[in-house]
């Protein structure tokens, strides 16, 4: 089988005319099987580069090895990867491929001298060796020779190759190729002209916004699906996109080590003043942080006095929604410093980790920021117009009091709907209820005076907590202004349930059934002839007064019902509002490419070259080369040169929104509702909770208003952007 060879090569290398002769070349040689390799090339550096360098390369390599991740360690080690030479003038060869205007492919006239033939490949030149590698001075050939003898060694050639509107001048083509301490001279070979991911900018990635969705697994797999994981891969993607992502990185510790003694003498004004603005942006929202600090200190060492009295644990159940976004309110408010900071050294290797984090880190102050803006907006609003919005309350609240909840009950007294009702029973149970709404009227007559300061206090709690706390509050205040009505479905459907219950339980007596509470089934059981008076007897007026409270507990319940979509449709909203992405919404609108989802490949050219020289070629010494060390293997045939752009996917909007917004109903079970209507037919009571999920809170910070100070103004600081309007000598 034909040894396959993928170079994946940076694109900006192949934007200019090389500079120098030759240059060297750095990355990782990943290869999962023997006869498959790719060459993940991160950048190059001309032999200048080393002259200023205290350390010597195998330092350098091994440390910039150890700065990458972990698992790319475990897949390959950052080496030098060998040297990329200046496309030679003799010998030239005539080569047209090209892209015209009209997206056709036309034909540009090019010089290629490539040595490929065995002649080629083992003459001896000056400063070259046999297979034509260039001899190199001092600790860079003794390097490149324990790379021949132990690893890889590859020897690429600059191919003028001119694309328009690409800004690609030139592209590598392989000379021929260290494999395993054998030369390689003819493959096939795939060139991958990939962008240099950057933080901000764009990175690759080859899983999807589903991807972490698990499918079903079928009890039994089939016997080729077996045969498919037993078979060894021809590549590694997930190494060589993790490679990639990794090539800033392993330039920046490069460099650190090369380009050491460099100092900038000239700092430019523009850097001067962002530095100045970045300050004063750190000491005023320190400032201001310190202040709402000292304000949730003071509020949480007035609640801790009261916290084993009755009207705080009866306050803290009934406004258990408000109490949760407070706390979740407060602890963002405390710890946004310490979550700002940048802790996460994995981040440091890899620009998909970096992306990763930094939404992560963002993420907690979007919600924040956007929850304050929306909770301002509506807070200023209700200030303004306080007076127009307590009418509105009341005439919210009065008429479903007045108009159904009254003459509802008067009319289910009567003859609804052309139904013969008990009359002594529908007048009870109405009196009670009236009762009830007249009870509840009265109370209510004494809090009209406070709704304006009640709407008032919404308001500020909107301005300085943001609009969750205010609309979890208008939750449990409609918990509690509607307390009558659920307190009476309560009654209603108690009296409802144990009825049902008692007609089931006579039903069983006739058949001659008995439940087995410890075996959860029905047995066979005698009665006497006295239970089965006894059961007539019951059984005929429960049935003939359930339409009767049939009727009631209906009614109520539609009540009960509506009053509790209304609170969970709140509840949504308050977890919508906590689970949106703000920040990768307001990135995806200036740079999608920052939210890649797979890569796909545009085919630039595919040629072949005929070949009738000797593939594999076996070297005893790279060093010393003679015609007795060289084994030939004469093998002809046909190699296939590939090369394409790497490009990317990027997700749409909803495939970044929709996972979020599926982690809020995760604690929704899919048989809730079936639950719900088996309770609403028994007489059983539903809960006017959803159960979406909100974040998790925090505990409770108490550290000295200094300290607190200087660490919002450092996470403020360690987010300033790095400055490179410096100017190096």
């Amino acid at each position: 089988m034909r040894k396959q060879c993928r170079i994946w090569w940076p694109k900006h290398l192949s934007s200019t005319e090389p500079s120098s002769s030759f240059t060297f070349l750095f990355g990782w040689f990943i290869s999962c099987s023997s006869v498959s390799l790719d060459i993940v090339v991160a950048f190059a550096c001309d032999e200048s580069s080393f002259s200023g360098c205290q350390s010597s390369l195998k330092e350098i390599l091994c440390d910039t090895s150890r700065s990458m991740s972990m698992t790319l360690q475990d897949k390959s080690t950052f080496s030098l990867l060998g040297q990329c030479a200046a496309c030679p003038s003799d010998n030239d060869q005539l080569f047209r491929i090209g892209v015209g205007d009209n997206d056709q492919r036309k034909y540009s006239t090019c010089r290629i001298a490539c040595a490929l033939n065995s002649e080629g490949m083992l003459r001896k030149r000056n400063r070259r060796y046999y297979c034509g590698c260039h001899k190199l001075d001092g600790l860079l050939e003794k390097h490149r020779q324990a790379a021949n003898g132990s690893n890889h060694w590859v020897e690429i050639i600059y191919d003028p190759y001119e694309i328009h509107g690409r800004n690609i001048h030139c592209i590598p083509k392989l000379h021929h190729i260290h494999w395993n301490g054998r030369l390689v001279s003819q493959c096939n070979v795939h060139v991958i002209l990939y962008e240099t991911p950057r933080y901000g900018a764009c990175h690759f990635s080859l899983s999807f916004w589903n991807s972490s969705k698990k499918a079903k697994i079928p009890l039994k797999e089939p016997k080729w699906i077996d045969e498919l994981h037993q078979k060894q891969p021809l590549n590694d993607l997930d190494a060589v996109i993790l490679a990639m992502n990794s090539a800033t990185a392993s330039k920046m510790v490069f460099e650190r080590h090369v380009g050491s003694s460099r100092s900038f003498t000239k700092f430019s004004i523009i850097c001067w003043l962002i530095a100045l603005v970045w300050q004063l942006l750190a000491v005023s929202m320190a400032s201001l942080s310190t202040i709402f600090y000292i304000f949730l200190q003071f509020l949480h060492s007035l609640l801790s006095f009261g916290s084993q009295s009755w009207i705080y644990t009866a306050s803290k159940r009934l406004f258990n929604t408000t109490w949760i976004n407070i706390q979740i309110r407060c602890g963002q408010i405390l710890f946004w410093p310490i979550l700002l900071q940048d802790n996460d050294l994995r981040s440091q290797s890899c620009v998909e980790y970096a992306e990763k984090a930094a939404f992560h880190k963002h993420s907690m102050w979007s919600s924040l920021a956007v929850d304050l803006l929306l909770g301002n907006l509506i807070g200023f609003s209700l200030l303004f117009n306080a007076e127009s919005v307590c009418l509105w309350v009341l005439d919210f609240a009065n008429d479903p009091t007045n108009e159904l909840l009254r003459t509802g009950c008067v009319w289910l007294m009567g003859v609804p709907a052309g139904f013969k009702l008990n009359t002594e029973l529908a007048g009870v149970l109405g009196m009670i209820s009236l009762n009830a709404i007249q009870i509840w009227s009265t109370l209510w007559f004494f809090v009209d005076s406070l709704l304006v300061s009640l709407v008032k206090g919404l308001a500020i709690l909107g301005i300085l907590f943001g609009m969750t706390v205010p609309a979890a509050l208008v939750r449990d205040m409609i918990v509690v202004v509607m307390l009558h009505v659920s307190t009476l479905h309560w009654m209603i459907s108690l009296l409802y349930s144990q009825q049902i219950q008692a007609l089931a339980a006579l039903w069983r007596l006739f058949r001659g059934r008995k439940w087995n509470p410890l075996r959860q089934r029905l047995d066979s059981y005698e009665y006497t002839v006295k239970q089965h008076i006894v059961g007539s007897l019951l059984f005929t007026p429960l049935l003939l007064l359930l339409p009767t409270t049939s009727v009631f507990y209906i009614f109520f319940t539609m009540m009960n019902t509506s009053i509790s979509l209304i609170c969970m449709l709140i509840e949504v909203i308050i977890s919508i509002i906590h689970a949106t992405p703000y920040i990768k919404i307001v990135l995806w609108l200036v740079r999608r490419r920052r939210f890649p989802a797979g890569i796909w490949f545009e085919i630039v050219s595919c040629h072949s070259n005929s070949v009738n020289s000797p593939e594999i070629v076996s070297l005893d010494k790279i060093s010393s080369p003679s015609k007795n060390s060289l084994h030939q293997e004469n093998i002809s045939g046909r190699s296939h040169v590939l090369v394409s752009i790497l490009h990317s996917n990027f997700l749409t909007i909803g495939q970044i929104v929709i996972p979020h917004y599926r982690q809020v109903f995760t604690r929704v079970s899919r048989s809730y509702f079936a639950r719900s209507a088996y309770g609403v037919l028994t007489g059983k009571r539903i809960s006017s909770t959803l159960g979406t999920k909100l974040p998790s809170t925090m505990p409770w910070m108490l550290i000295p208003y200094k300290e607190y100070w200087c660490l919002c103004r450092n996470s403020i600081l360690a987010c300033m952007p790095k400055c490179e309007c410096h100017l190096f000598q």
